[in-house]
């Protein structure tokens, strides 16, 4: 046996309790990753573990370059045998990282496989990994099924013609796949890119580019969306005249920095009000600098594990942009994250402010995002919407992951979770009334998402 156990990282009788009588066997609902319908949809073998473990990883990428790996065994020409054996010479090193705990439990799960990996079991396992994965249980659906994933949501752009999510569906996939709207690029005026997405899609005008989002809001609307997502350094808030912003943008000029702010609140306010009118969930994440560095973004491009933490004071701009949709009764289910941990008790205070019945949790205070998706980061933002709000009301974990093998994350957080809370039983902090613990543990891992969403 190896030590992922069976009780691994449960430290008390109330956590092993909680999580393997309430949480072990719940679906997943994954309600925001970046997993591609395209590779859903075609269902193709993964070629060899390099490809399923580090393609597109840049958690991985990060690690083996901050161990001195030669960017050609990451990203390069390298053979992929060599990719990995230097993934395993870089992992022993990862001690505190959840990456570590990740890995192993992804070839627990997946592989059955106990062994660490290091440079001494690292041909062992390439092997027995490799002759699994031409199995039939290792294509993309396959993974997802032997899951337990019920619904995941994909992140989309919104000129997507969501045709692999068509081709999904008809294909009788017994899990549904749902596309998110996540319209950056029509948001970002500042993007040198901007222009050329405006032109690319027929959009000459600010009214016509309300005019495409209502209709592809509406698309999305059709095609099962119920969920959008946002990426924003911080959440804009000023006023004046949005028509001139664009039409100075769309002349080659880079509009200032307060006349970017004017364009992005009247955008993502206007998109907000749709959402609300459909019965949509709207996701903030707050708080990232991204393509820090420049040659590396020039050589490889976005998403390639050079983005990091922002510092911005986020709190007043985020209280106005929501206060004038609530005004307007226009505000939209909203989950907000920070990468920052400085703003997790902002967030869990400022949701406090806009919560209205019917419903649980109309705001909600998101999982520890990106960087602070470890244990310590998923303990702080839970126990800050314990101290401040309503745990009980939380919709939970997301992968947030472009990799077919990231849900033991949802394990991982499940086991945190119990281990939480049977802490705070275990201090005689809360009863042992396993009924109301119960149903707060299976809530928060399954039947709160299902809920908020109306899945």
């Amino acid at each position: 046996m190896g030590f992922i156990h069976r009780d691994f990282m449960l430290g008390s009788g109330a956590a092993r309790r909680l999580y393997h009588e309430y949480a072990k066997d719940l679906p997943i609902i994954d309600y925001h990753c970046h997993l591609s319908p395209k590779m859903i949809a075609e269902n193709r073998r993964f070629k060899n573990i390099t490809e399923l473990f580090l393609g597109g990883d840049h958690y991985k990428w990060r690690a083996m370059r901050s161990y001195g790996v030669d960017e050609k065994y990451i990203t390069g020409a390298a053979d992929d045998y060599d990719k990995f054996l230097k993934w395993a010479e870089t992992l022993p090193h990862c001690i505190g990282n959840p990456l570590y705990h990740w890995t192993h439990l992804e070839l627990k799960r997946y592989f059955d496989i106990d062994d660490a990996l290091s440079p001494k079991t690292a041909d062992k396992i390439w092997k027995k990994a490799n002759e699994m994965l031409q199995g039939d249980d290792f294509t993309p659906q396959s993974l997802i099924v032997r899951s337990g994933v019920e619904i995941l949501c994909t992140t989309d752009d919104p000129a997507d013609d969501l045709e692999y999510h068509r081709q999904i569906r008809e294909s009788g996939f017994k899990v549904r796949v749902l596309p998110s709207f996540r319209p950056d690029k029509a948001v970002e005026i500042g993007r040198p890119e901007f222009v050329e997405y405006m032109r690319g899609n027929g959009i000459d005008s600010f009214d016509g580019l309300l005019s495409w989002l209502r209709s592809r809001i509406e698309f999305f609307h059709q095609n099962g969306c119920r969920l959008s997502d946002h990426a924003l350094n911080l959440v804009p808030y000023a006023e004046g005249d949005p028509k001139a912003a664009f039409d100075k943008a769309m002349s080659g000029q880079i509009p200032d920095l307060h006349e970017q702010e004017v364009y992005k609140t009247a955008v993502l306010r206007f998109c907000a009000a749709k959402y609300a009118a459909r019965g949509w969930a709207m996701q903030l994440h707050i708080g990232a600098l991204r393509n820090n560095n420049s040659r590396m973004f020039d050589t490889l491009g976005p998403d390639a594990g050079f983005d990091s933490i922002n510092d911005s004071g986020i709190a007043e701009p985020l209280s106005r942009f929501l206060d004038s949709l609530e005004k307007e009764d226009k505000l939209p289910k909203t989950i907000l994250y920070n990468l920052n941990p400085k703003d997790n008790y902002v967030l869990a205070a400022m949701i406090g402010n806009f919560q209205k019945a019917p419903y649980k949790g109309k705001l909600q205070f998101g999982s520890g995002w990106w960087f602070n998706d470890q244990r310590d980061g998923m303990v702080a933002q839970m126990k800050a919407l314990a101290n401040l709000g309503v745990l009980g009301t939380f919709v939970g974990m997301l992968t947030d992951s472009r990799s077919f093998v990231s849900y033991p994350r949802h394990e991982y957080f499940r086991r945190i979770l119990c281990d939480l809370i049977g802490g705070w039983v275990e201090r005689g902090e809360y009863p042992k009334d396993y009924q109301t613990l119960g149903e707060i543990v299976r809530n928060i891992c399954y039947y709160n998402a299902k809920n908020y969403f109306e899945f």
